[in-house]
């Protein structure tokens, strides 16, 4: 378990810095300049944006900027914004980032609940037209691009039926001193359309997943034999097949885990959610490198770790795979 834990983490150690080392090269070739793109709002002359060059570091060599970029890194330490005045990207993603955790943490409680249930019931109703109209539903949705779901309810819900706010995450014009739950509810109606655009867009691939392992689980030989012992088919399902499809559905829950920390670039633009998406459209509307290079960082170590810890959930939970 030791020795299979130190390759494990070192895998993902190389993995990360390989995704660094991509993304440093894929953004330097990248057309535009963005400090051209800041002067065309302040005009400046050559030797200003000489020396801004010179500030940021982007008259070096490019192998000369990916040592001081990797070794920034490794500090914690992801540069300055361009368009930003200077402020450090830490800071930048540290303000952005509450807005993200939030709207994806409720993507995530939403989508494993509604999924698991979903693909429970499927694999339980196992071609039967309900089921077929059930999964067909859910590639449907899969398959819808997030934009135009996010457009779609804050056309129904937010501009025609006016339930729900369509943009921001809390009224501006909300009294200061309004009590702690009128602001609560304030955030909950400003959260529900973007976290049901994520939610609707991704809980059919949950569904379907789960519903192939338990499909899969129920044709093991200890749940056969569960079975002709004479057990009732709901302990059957829920105390012998769900266990062995619980290893899998963490395998996916590290996969979607990083919408915690991304949301979704389009579905944040489109409500002006102030998270990490949006940060990212901007940076990129911009050609604010230093930020796209933190938020696009950001999002790969939370992959990475998200991987590595599913993959250490999994062992746990199936203990056949702790003699590999």
């Amino acid at each position: 378990m030791n020795r299979w834990l130190l390759r494990r983490a070192a895998s993902a150690m190389g993995t990360f810095l390989l995704a660094c080392t991509l993304l440093f090269f894929l953004m330097r070739l990248t057309p535009g300049d963005p400090l051209l793109r800041l002067s065309e709002d302040r005009p400046m002359s050559p030797e200003a944006l000489a020396n801004l060059r010179a500030h940021y570091g982007l008259d070096q060599p490019v192998t000369t900027q990916f040592v001081a970029f990797v070794g920034g890194v490794l500090r914690g330490d992801l540069g300055a914004s361009i368009e930003h005045g200077g402020r450090p990207v830490v800071s930048l993603l540290r303000e952005r980032l509450p807005a993200s955790l939030l709207l994806g943490a409720t993507t995530l409680l939403l989508n494993f609940s509604l999924g698991i249930a979903i693909g429970a019931w499927q694999a339980r109703h196992a071609g039967r037209r309900s089921e077929r109209w059930v999964d067909l539903a859910g590639l449907a949705t899969a398959s819808a691009p997030s934009f135009w779901v996010a457009i779609v309810l804050a056309w129904a819900f937010g501009t025609e039926l006016r339930w729900f706010p369509v943009a921001f995450m809390y009224d501006p014009l909300l009294p200061a001193d309004a009590s702690p739950l009128a602001h609560v509810i304030d955030y909950l109606r400003h959260l529900v359309l973007p976290a049901a655009t994520l939610t609707i867009v991704t809980v059919g691939v949950t569904a379907r997943y789960q519903r192939a392992t338990m499909l899969e689980a129920l044709a093991m030989a200890p749940v056969r034999a569960a079975r002709a012992r004479g057990l009732t088919e709901s302990r059957v399902r829920w105390r012998h097949a769900w266990p062995n499809a619980l290893g899998p559905m963490l395998a996916l829950f590290g996969l979607w885990l990083p919408i915690v920390v991304s949301g979704s670039v389009f579905v944040e633009s489109v409500f002006a959610w102030p998270g990490l998406g949006t940060l990212a459209a901007e940076a990129l509307a911009s050609r604010d490198y230093p930020v796209l290079m933190g938020t696009a960082i950001l999002i790969a170590a939370t992959v990475v770790a998200a991987s590595f810890f599913a993959d250490l959930a999994h062992r746990w939970v199936d203990p056949r795979l702790r003699t590999t």
